[in-house]
């Protein structure tokens, strides 16, 4: 994601988010209710309507027709029908994403599994506990076994037994190469996460693993952390971003274009790249606080952000 932007009127929603995920991650998306968590979800799976910048989801524009399968997407509100059975329910999407016959119903068989849902299969969904209805919501995600998950505060709500199996089911799907993008407003959650994003009032505060949060702020919590971060003058005087690794962050906090040649890119489908190419400054071309048109978009022409790179806004400074 680079130099996203996303309005309703004259009221920015989203401004200026840029950040990159490693495949086969959990990646945690954490703020306060109303800070645009959905917003920006939504721009990953390519069903909001964007401003400016630009969106590339293994290796497409976001919402390509090529991603279909292989982007599962789990809504704040369960998006099943309650008058069905679970297994009807898995039945009908299934077939929505075009699977047939006996591939249709491995998937639902796989599904159940995974989520743990054999013993309320024939149940419908409507007579489900809280804890049950999102794991079907969950199970109807995997269906098309996506490379990405999008998950919209899958766990918020739920008793703790429930929401620490879904995370023990979150990290076995990461284990397996599925990268997971979950959004939640409990700070806790982040010590089960491998990289997070801080934001707040549309903005994102920090990208960067948990380690690196609570060295940056000295806090011994993510959420002293937080709140470290969005105090005004918790740190030095604002003025040039923090950044923790090569090509990290420019000062408005997007981070620097690199080049990487075409040839280097691996494809969408394959894993991910075990070496580290040698990054450069951005040609002078595209400076890195330019935002290109959405007619134009930055990744076609080979420029790719370092996902393993962190950054700071330039308010947010160490203490």
């Amino acid at each position: 994601m680079y130099g996203l932007r996303v309005t309703r009127g004259d009221r920015p929603l989203l401004d200026d988010i840029s950040f990159a995920a490693p495949r086969g991650a959990i990646v945690g998306l954490l703020g306060p209710s109303g800070c645009g968590k959905t917003t920006l979800l939504r721009s990953v799976v390519g069903i909001q309507a964007c401003a400016a910048g630009h969106v590339q989801v293994l290796g497409h524009p976001a919402g390509a027709a090529a991603l279909e399968t292989r982007v599962g997407y789990v809504t704040q509100a369960p998006s099943v029908y309650t008058d069905l059975t679970v297994l009807e329910n898995l039945r009908y999407f299934s077939a929505a994403l075009g699977l047939r016959g006996w591939r249709r119903e491995n998937a639902v068989v796989r599904v159940v599994k995974e989520v743990d849902l054999a013993d309320w299969a024939d149940q419908p969904v409507g007579r489900l506990s809280g804890g049950q209805y999102s794991r079907v919501s969950l199970a109807v995600a995997l269906l098309g076994s996506p490379e990405l998950l999008v998950m919209d505060e899958p766990t918020v709500g739920l008793d703790p037994l429930i929401r620490q199996e879904l995370w023990t089911v979150f990290r076995r799907l990461a284990n397996e190469g599925t990268t997971l993008l979950v959004s939640s407003h409990v700070m806790d959650e982040a010590d089960r996460c491998d990289r997070l994003l801080l934001m707040r009032d549309g903005r994102l505060l920090a990208s960067c693993e948990r380690s690196e949060l609570l060295a940056h702020t000295g806090c011994a919590s993510v959420e002293g952390a937080f709140m470290r971060l969005v105090r005004p003058g918790a740190g030095a005087a604002s003025g040039t971003a923090s950044s923790t690794a090569s090509g990290a962050a420019s000062a408005s906090g997007r981070p620097d274009p690199v080049p990487v040649p075409t040839d280097s890119v691996p494809p969408s489908s394959g894993p991910e790249t075990t070496s580290e190419p040698a990054y450069e400054s951005a040609p002078a071309s595209t400076p890195p606080d330019t935002v290109p048109p959405p007619t134009q978009p930055l990744f076609d022409g080979g420029l790719l952000p370092d996902p393993h790179a962190s950054f700071f806004a330039s308010e947010c400074r160490g203490p």
